[in-house]
């Protein structure tokens, strides 16, 4: 009777071991990485945490930056992102500011960028409008 209890214990601990892979294990898997990147990428609230976390590292602030500066260059993809997705826009606004709270000579090239652009200019008073009126409609609500 013992030695079949001991065969099922050793067979449990060997499928233990063998399920116990390290993340960079599981992530060197190209097929395993691709599943994983999908599953984050489909689910908003995994998405949300993963960018957060990219934007904790050094790399995540870089790659930030370099797309903040396509975006400004091109202008039409900007502006047709902005207005397709208006949830994104304000995580992506908040971001750069974030970003650029930390890189003085950032935001001195976001502002001036901003104010050559009249559009930019223009949707950055309606922001400022529609907080104004949030603002006031939560004074109301006090």
């Amino acid at each position: 009777m013992r030695t079949p209890q001991k065969f099922i214990w050793f067979i449990a601990l060997i499928a233990l071991f063998a399920s116990c892979q390290s993340p960079k294990q599981v992530l060197s898997k190209s097929d395993s990485r691709t599943k994983i990147m999908t599953n984050i990428a489909s689910d908003h609230d995994m998405s949300k945490e993963m960018m957060d976390a990219i934007m904790q590292g050094d790399h995540g602030k870089m790659l930030m930056h370099e797309r903040m500066k396509t975006m400004m260059d091109d202008k039409s993809m900007m502006m047709k992102m902005m207005k397709d997705d208006p949830e994104m826009t304000k995580r992506m606004m908040s971001g750069m500011m974030e970003t650029a709270k930390a890189d003085t000579s950032m935001m001195s090239g976001m502002c001036k960028s901003m104010m050559d652009n009249p559009e930019m200019m223009e949707m950055m008073q309606k922001m400022k409008e529609k907080d104004k009126g949030m603002k006031m409609k939560e004074k109301d609500h006090d």
